[in-house]
């Protein structure tokens, strides 16, 4: 059985110690449960889902700590047992190395999210239907693909993409999801053309006119899944958190919901997260009534 590292049980102490003359009832049971920590990476889905979690834990009792991570450090925290848990893993493909590697270390509790998909995406007036076509094409492009964060599974299929339909005047340009989604933004107000690495769920759909490039060597693959991984021996240990995240499971409507959210000026996703976990009580109370 995983235990968890020393220092962090050390810190988790010294923070109860710090709050306890300030707690509240409901802080206070929050004490007695102890705290879940989360590791997630910095995709706006993740961002949402992990927040959503974060507030449904607090709200049955537990103190919650998040750590945003890369995909392959949030994956080892949990195997490592320095995270309880994500809920931002994407299978069977895009993360399809990491569960290779760390498989037999965590619990897969299975989908949190039905109904994803990934590819490469360009605004609906782009001329250009398939990825098959894009190296014909690539003055209109800057020969270019514009994707995220180096680290991340979609970004290793999108290297499998350029070989395989032999795309010798397109290279990928790594950056973050912020800058994708900038950079979208961009050409389409001013009506150019531009590809980009995309996934669903995800805001961009929500506010703009896009659509995915046919895809006929499958490379990215079919519809995936979200999936719920936690540490061993958190089912022992803290089991009311593992029954809560293991009852976890929304769409991609509820999920986009909350990113749009996190979209506007100045929002706080953490805040956007409580006020879903508000106007949805009855949902949210399927969760916990899993852990009674």
């Amino acid at each position: 059985m995983k235990k968890h590292p020393l220092n962090r049980r050390i810190r988790l102490a010294g923070l109860a110690l710090a709050t306890g003359a300030a707690l509240t009832a409901g802080a206070a049971q929050a004490q007695d449960k102890g705290s879940v920590h989360l590791a997630y990476v910095e995709w706006s889905s993740e961002v949402a889902s992990t927040n959503v979690m974060r507030a449904v834990l607090e709200q049955a009792g537990y103190e919650v700590e998040m750590t945003s991570l890369s995909a392959a450090a949030m994956w080892q925290a949990v195997a490592s047992g320095d995270a309880d848990g994500i809920v931002a893993a994407w299978l069977p493909t895009t993360h399809a190395d990491y569960l290779e590697r760390v498989g037999d270390e965590v619990v897969d509790l299975g989908p949190n999210l039905d109904g994803t998909k990934l590819g490469l995406v360009v605004p609906a007036y782009t001329e250009v239907d398939s990825i098959a076509e894009l190296d014909a094409n690539a003055d209109a492009f800057d020969g270019k693909i514009t994707g995220i964060d180096p680290g991340a599974g979609i970004m290793g299929l999108t290297e499998e993409v350029v070989d395989a339909y032999e795309l010798e005047e397109m290279d990928i340009q790594s950056g973050s999801g912020a800058t994708m989604t900038a950079a979208l933004q961009s050409a389409i107000n001013n009506e150019q053309d531009i590809v980009v690495t995309g996934w669903t769920p995800h805001w961009m759909f929500a506010r703009w006119d896009l659509k995915y490039l046919e895809d006929p060597k499958n490379v990215y693959g079919g519809a995936e899944q979200i999936h719920t991984i936690v540490r061993q021996g958190l089912e022992e240990e803290m089991p009311e958190a593992y029954a809560i995240l293991d009852a976890f499971e929304w769409t991609p409507e509820d999920m986009g919901e909350v990113m749009l959210m996190n979209q506007e000026d100045d929002s706080d996703p953490y805040e956007n997260a409580k006020q879903w976990v508000e106007e949805n009580p009855e949902q949210v109370q399927e969760w916990l009534d899993a852990a009674s």
